[in-house]
């Protein structure tokens, strides 16, 4: 499985970005879908997730702001930010798994793409 993210960019406190990821290769041992982000010295964590039977995650960071969305038709996940803070500024990745769901943390054999930069100005 091959994960490309696109859509992320420099955004003022406040504003709005969409992340997509195109999935392709041996799509169907997906699962579950996630979106993690790294701030600058800080660890990879999972910022929200669409595991095996469709329930949703959110870390708390970003409940209420941020939506996951999965397109299956199309291979594409998606997730929109809402009311974006300075601190939401981090590389974020999407990826997946042929689990039942992520990790909170990144784990080894999961799929993951090459990470998109979003920056928040306050």
């Amino acid at each position: 499985v091959q994960l490309a993210e696109s859509g992320g960019g420099l955004v003022q406190a406040g504003g709005s970005l969409r992340l997509s990821c195109e999935a392709s290769g041996s799509i169907n041992s997906i699962k579950a879908v996630g979106w993690y982000r790294q701030a600058p010295n800080s660890l990879r964590e999972l910022a929200a997730e669409i595991n095996s039977v469709g329930d949703l995650y959110y870390a708390d960071s970003v409940k209420g702001r941020f939506t996951i969305s999965r397109d299956r038709a199309k291979n594409r996940m998606y997730l929109q930010m809402n009311d974006l803070k300075p601190e939401d500024t981090a590389v974020y990745y999407c990826a997946a798994t042929d689990s039942y769901g992520m990790g909170i943390f990144p784990r080894p054999g999961d799929w993951w793409g090459q990470g998109t930069q979003v920056t928040v100005s306050s």
